[in-house]
């Protein structure tokens, strides 16, 4: 299978998958779900203290993931490094062996588990992305020259529930001029939206992943759509999962809402970013009842 930056300029169907880091330094579970995805996804993303939750260094992860034999995305935020700090992590990564990055702002801290933390913020997810153009030249921020430029294979993420639409594209732009080669959307509900958006997202030469989110639950749909920025899953759903009538049920019916909204973007966009949080294990699932294995 050809890793993500292969299958992006080959122009074929991809498949990226979220893993987050243990919040703890027992990897057993993390390694057991990623084994289960070998062979079956270009790439795998790990989360950068997801939604401002401490958790395992996701450079650590991603050279865990390398070694066994995944393309892992490494996911890094402006939240909590200063620009020294970025840079460094950016240009250590490279020496592991990790070439993608996902540049993100980060979630602000208030909406994580340690609201007492300081936000950094120097640089936000364009700056970020230019660093990393930097770098790819041998040059540092401050124009300095390296001994050893770095070769890393840079992307974006897009919030399809922004409001108004201009700003959203224009952000969209930033990045592309920043050096973004591909995008991961934030969760896909709205495919009428979604449409919209790539109808625009095609006049430019970048890779567009279609966000897919499992809802395990209606009370796990409430609170993305309550806490989570950029998610709102809709009410339609959001009732289908409190009729459900028991757990398993739940289940069934989160994963056919995934499946349906996989196979309604599939065919407009490079490929779907599948996200289960807490829930990898049924990744794997998804993508049979989708016909992507």
């Amino acid at each position: 299978m050809k890793n993500l930056r292969e299958a992006c300029r080959a122009g074929e169907p991809i498949i990226t998958v979220e893993c987050p880091p243990p919040k703890g330094a027992d990897t057993s579970l993390f390694i057991r779900r990623a084994k289960q995805l070998l062979g079956r996804v270009h790439a795998i993303n790990v989360t950068d203290n997801q939604a401002a939750v401490m958790r395992a260094s996701s450079v650590a992860l991603c050279k865990v993931l390398l070694d066994m034999g995944h393309d892992p995305v490494y996911q890094i935020t402006g939240r909590d490094r200063n620009r020294l700090g970025i840079q460094s992590d950016l240009l250590g990564a490279h020496i592991l062996g990790i070439r993608n990055v996902l540049a993100l702002t980060g979630d602000y801290v208030t909406v994580g588990d340690q609201k007492e933390s300081k936000p950094v913020f120097d640089l936000e997810s364009v700056h970020i992305l230019q660093v990393i153009a930097g770098l790819n030249r041998g040059v540092d921020m401050a124009g300095h020259v390296l001994k050893g430029a770095t070769a890393l294979f840079p992307g974006g993420t897009v919030v399809l529930e922004t409001n108004p639409l201009p700003p959203l594209l224009m952000k969209f732009e930033k990045k592309i001029k920043a050096g973004a080669q591909f995008f991961q959307t934030q969760a896909v509900f709205d495919l009428d939206r979604f449409e919209q958006f790539m109808r625009y997202a095609k006049g430019f030469n970048v890779t567009i992943l279609a966000g897919i989110l499992l809802l395990r639950s209606a009370r796990m749909a409430h609170y993305v759509t309550q806490n989570i920025p950029g998610i709102k899953v809709p009410p339609v759903f959001i009732e289908a999962l409190e009729k459900a009538g028991s757990r398993e049920k739940e289940r069934e019916v989160g994963l056919d809402i995934a499946v349906r909204i996989l196979q309604g973007v599939r065919h407009l966009c490079n490929g779907v970013h599948v996200m289960a949080i807490g829930a990898e294990e049924d990744i794997p699932i998804i993508l049979e009842r989708a016909g992507l294995t």
